[in-house]
């Protein structure tokens, strides 16, 4: 009898388990979505929303502290991390301007890369300005960002005549103007459309040089068209800061002396307007660096000067003469580079490069400009070189119109130019990051939401994740670190996504605060012994919202060291269980990182 009111406990204890597991889910998923507020970071009506949207359904064997009650799980002797200095709130490691104003100046050598070393890294939390509150939601973000997010009024007064941004009281307005659209990016957009097939899925990326607030960007993705857009930090301070609280895609780069982080053939289309880079400069080898991003059968277009010279000289202050001879040299080294001129009307200039490698080939003197590089993708901190990329006429076949491509198999894949990757691989791996990202949106309901636009790929490989998360609600950086086995960014981009090579080891290219949501899968097995776990974490937070979420997949030594560092940098945690169950090796962590700011500003939970 007595070993049946035992048996009889154990069952009762046994079936409530789950029940346990389960409330304790809702209560921590109740938590995540009042952290995950919008608009003011202190609880405001979408916060309530958000709130209540979060729901309850999530797995119950995904509560990985069930399933594993270890010692080492317990974060004592953890590192408290302290805000930084607050003139460091917009503090871009690797474009610092007190270093770059001891760099040479000559082909934009002080604007490039040129990160810390071991003594001088900030190892310190970037505080938020006073008063930060979490961006607008997508459509409304590309139109007006809060003041407090990025006080500069600068831009303002700079570029007041062009109508790109405008000062209204606590926002920053985007009319969708500038230098060589004065009528609005979409009647510029519209103009180029009649030549360029914008419309119909076939230009699909696209490479903005010089993209000032990237309002041709942000206008391109209301027709589906991604932009890779960049500028270097100039004395505006913040171009590229407005373009990410825009909610467009955006890095800090520029044609300097090193190569683009992109792999060849990326971009259906390229883009400057005003961007004042000096083409025929270096016997034309930022010309020349174009045409290795551009697929064959791509688009470069040019606006602003020195297009429509006869009529623009005098505002523009320069000789006649020289501005002619300017053209004329764009001109010669457009016809070399195999580039037809389809369009010429006031200030602007479309060249399609020819997608025939034979014909190309036909029409250049090999011994002086073809590249000799056997790979042309390998970039990292590469130089430039005065000679034009070869590419075979196998590269050359048209990819399918997006959405289609998101799936299909790209070319570099069915060519078998990955090492490792078949058709039926890349196909898998497809479906299993299905697999996961419905597993993710189990687990935190905003994903999807319209909370985050701005998500990142620390670790992208095939790109399967942002093709899974796919939505015009949002956009993916997939990087491919260099560290990894295989170079596949040149799949992701023939899958209509964008991304861009990094070394974890150093700092991003990008500001602070600018994106919503972090996702990186076996990024710390593979940065294990190269670097410090630290140091990724730090910058991991730098780059991260207020508020913002981390998704992160490794083994569980490695995610609970990783718990331990970012409960010293006011993150919260949860650790999980593969969606398959306990057994598996490879486990989930998710992570939110706490609101609070510079001047005193506390957490806001």
């Amino acid at each position: 009898m007595r070993n049946s009111k035992v048996h009889a406990s154990n069952r009762r204890t046994r079936s409530s388990l789950p029940i346990i597991i389960l409330v304790s889910l809702c209560c921590f998923f109740y938590v995540l979505g009042a952290w995950q507020k919008s608009g003011t970071g202190r609880g405001d009506s979408i916060a309530l929303r958000i709130t209540k949207e979060t729901d309850c359904t999530t797995l119950p064997n995904l509560y990985f502290e069930t399933h594993h009650n270890r010692g080492d799980t317990t974060l004592t002797t953890v590192r408290v991390f302290e805000p930084c200095e607050e003139q460091h709130t917009d503090y871009t490691p690797c474009q610092d301007p007190s270093r770059s104003m001891r760099l040479p100046k000559e082909n934009m050598v002080y604007t490039e890369r040129h990160c810390p070393s071991e003594q001088e890294k900030l190892r310190c939390l970037i505080p938020a300005p006073k008063g930060y509150v979490a961006p607008f939601p997508w459509p409304k973000s590309r139109d007006f960002v809060p003041y407090k997010n990025v006080p500069y009024k600068s831009l303002t007064v700079d570029e007041a005549v062009q109508s790109s941004v405008q000062f209204d009281g606590d926002v920053f307005k985007f009319p969708g103007g500038g230098s060589m659209f004065p009528q609005g990016a979409d009647a510029y957009i519209d103009e180029l459309a009649t030549v360029v097939p914008i419309k119909d899925g076939t230009i699909r990326t696209a490479l903005d040089t010089g993209c000032g607030v990237a309002s041709f960007g942000a206008y391109l993705l209301m027709k589906n068209v991604l932009t890779m857009s960049f500028a270097p930090r100039d004395s505006h301070e913040a171009q590229v800061q407005f373009a990410l609280e825009r909610g467009v895609p955006a890095v800090i780069d520029v044609l300097g002396t090193m190569k683009l982080p992109y792999p060849s053939r990326s971009f259906d289309m390229a883009h400057c307007s005003h961007c004042l880079v000096p083409w025929t400069l270096n016997e034309g080898m930022y010309m020349m660096e174009v045409d290795r991003v551009l697929r064959p059968g791509g688009y470069w277009i040019l606006s602003g000067r020195p297009v429509n010279w006869r009529q623009n000289y005098q505002a523009w202050k320069r000789p006649r003469e020289e501005l002619e001879e300017e053209f004329r040299r764009i001109q010669s080294l457009a016809e070399l580079l195999c580039w037809e001129k389809k369009y010429e009307k006031g200030d602007i200039i479309i060249w399609q490069k020819i997608a025939s490698s034979s014909e190309c080939n036909r029409r250049k003197d090999k011994s002086i400009w073809m590249c000799a590089s056997s790979d042309s993708d390998n970039v990292w901190y590469k130089k430039m070189e005065v000679c034009i990329t070869p590419y075979s006429e196998e590269e050359t076949r048209p990819l399918k119109p997006f959405p289609d491509r998101l799936f299909a198999v790209p070319p570099r894949v069915s060519l078998g130019q990955v090492q490792g990757i078949t058709p039926e691989s890349y196909q898998k791996d497809s479906m299993l990051w299905r697999k996961h990202v419905n597993a993710y949106r189990r687990i935190n309901k905003l994903i999807g939401s319209g909370r985050y636009r701005n998500i990142m790929d620390m670790n992208a490989g095939l790109g399967s994740f942002a093709a899974a998360i796919h939505s015009p609600n949002l956009w993916v950086m997939n990087v491919v670190p260099i560290a990894s086995e295989r170079n596949t960014l040149g799949v992701i981009y023939e899958r209509g996504l964008i991304g861009i090579y990094h070394d974890w080891c150093e700092a991003f290219s990008t500001y602070p605060r600018t994106y919503d949501l972090i996702h990186g899968s076996g990024l710390f097995s593979l940065y294990q012994h190269k670097c410090e776990m630290e140091d990724i974490l730090l910058e991991m937070d730098r780059i991260l919202r207020p508020e913002g979420a981390v998704i992160l997949r490794d083994h569980a030594d490695l995610l609970n060291q990783v718990r331990k560092i970012v409960s010293g940098m006011r993150w919260k945690t949860k650790m999980l269980d593969h969606e398959d169950g306990p057994l598996v090796p490879e486990k989930i962590l998710i992570c939110v990182k706490e609101y609070w700011v510079g001047t005193g500003g506390d957490s806001i939970l």
